[in-house]
């Protein structure tokens, strides 16, 4: 999900990655783990426990499969806008120190960058995001 705020302002968050390690600025995201549950009601619920935000639209921007040399595991971006309060709900033990980082969507990528890694969602993401943005 790539939360972009009325202000033009894409919301991230920082959280801790055990595998790697280190913390990583990431688009919110989650896992499809409630059985039955639509992809886009996924995304939403997931943007409203990482973020704490209500998306009033969502727009799909595209798929990938992420290593399907690998695994099966597909990604689904949504671009979120029209955006309100709400109030997170963090379960896990890496959710509990989530950070919500706003930066502008022109100065993303050099955000980005200047974190070093990035995960490829969030990379891709971000490149979906900016084009639909763009295309407006």
């Amino acid at each position: 999900m790539v939360p972009v705020t009325d202000a033009g302002g894409v919301l991230l968050v920082r959280q801790f990655r055990a595998p790697i390690g280190r913390a990583l600025l990431e688009i919110p995201a989650g896992t499809r783990d409630v059985d039955g549950e639509p992809p886009e009601r996924t995304a939403l619920r997931e943007l409203s426990e990482e973020v704490g935000v209500i998306a009033g639209k969502i727009e799909e921007l595209g798929r990938f499969w992420n290593s399907p040399g690998f695994c099966d595991e597909e990604t689904i971006v949504y671009l979120a806008t029209d955006l309100s309060p709400g109030e997170p709900d963090r379960e896990g033990a890496e959710e509990q120190y989530i950070q919500v980082v706003e930066i502008p969507i022109d100065r993303v990528e050099e955000a980005l960058a200047n974190e070093g890694t990035i995960d490829i969602q969030t990379h891709v993401g971000i490149l979906l995001a900016r084009q639909a943005y763009a295309l407006r």
